[in-house]
């Protein structure tokens, strides 16, 4: 049995994750931005530990998330919060930095799982105040990314869940909602050799094509610099 933590895990493939490992016998910690949603994941998911409460907008909040998910010990932790439709600052806050600070102030898992999209495709590397969804979900990839290389006696890894019929993804969204969840499941809990990997990029379980400009050195300690920056935390 494993322990794992999910972030944004209230509606949505966080919450199908959730359901899938809690019927796998795991012992799943959601998490919710706010009291009303968190009475209504623990209604929805009776069998989940616990549910922790933090506004991921919220730098404050966030960091205080860390202390409390400190309260546990976890074998994993799937990085599935995300906004879409959202502001610039917005996007960054929820989408890249609370993901780093969480990594940076948590105690370290033996997983780390990040969701990332396939519009990281377009994404930019260069580091900006005012990134786009692409841009963040290319950031949380080289996040990933730097932490293969730097905690080597970790597993790592980004997720592509598709465009999946979710509240985010719209009911017109094409691919397969199953499918959307299933590869974070697998590589939080799986002794699969294909899922004991790291700093790798997935779709529906196999690793697939990537923006290599998330190998990019300098872009890589533009981002780790800017995060330490705005958030006061450094991560190594």
């Amino acid at each position: 049995m494993s322990r794992i933590l999910i972030t944004g895990s209230t509606d949505g493939l966080g919450q199908l994750a959730a359901r899938q490992l809690i019927e796998d016998g795991h012992e799943v910690v959601l998490h919710a931005r706010n009291a009303q949603r968190a009475g209504e994941a623990m209604k929805n998911l009776p069998g989940a530990k616990a549910v922790l409460i933090a506004d991921l907008a919220d730098m404050d909040q966030t960091k205080d998330l860390a202390q409390q998910a400190n309260q546990y010990v976890f074998n994993a932790v799937i990085h599935n919060a995300g906004v879409y439709q959202a502001s610039a600052q917005q996007l960054l806050q929820v989408n890249t930095l609370a993901p780093y600070i969480l990594t940076a102030l948590m105690n370290r898992p033996e997983r780390l799982i990040y969701l990332s999209s396939g519009m990281h495709l377009s994404g930019h590397a260069k580091w900006t105040e005012h990134p786009s969804y692409s841009d963040t979900k290319l950031q949380v990839l080289m996040l990933a990314r730097i932490l293969a290389k730097e905690w080597p006696e970790i597993y790592a890894n980004a997720v592509d869940p598709g465009w999946v019929p979710t509240r985010m993804g719209g009911r017109g969204a094409p691919d397969n909602l199953q499918k959307g969840y299933e590869t974070q499941v697998w590589l939080a809990t799986s002794d699969e050799p294909e899922a004991l990997v790291s700093g790798q990029y997935f779709h529906h379980q196999r690793a697939a094509p990537y923006n290599h400009s998330a190998d990019d050195r300098a872009a890589q300690q533009g981002l780790l610099a800017a995060c330490a920056q705005l958030t006061d935390i450094t991560l190594f």
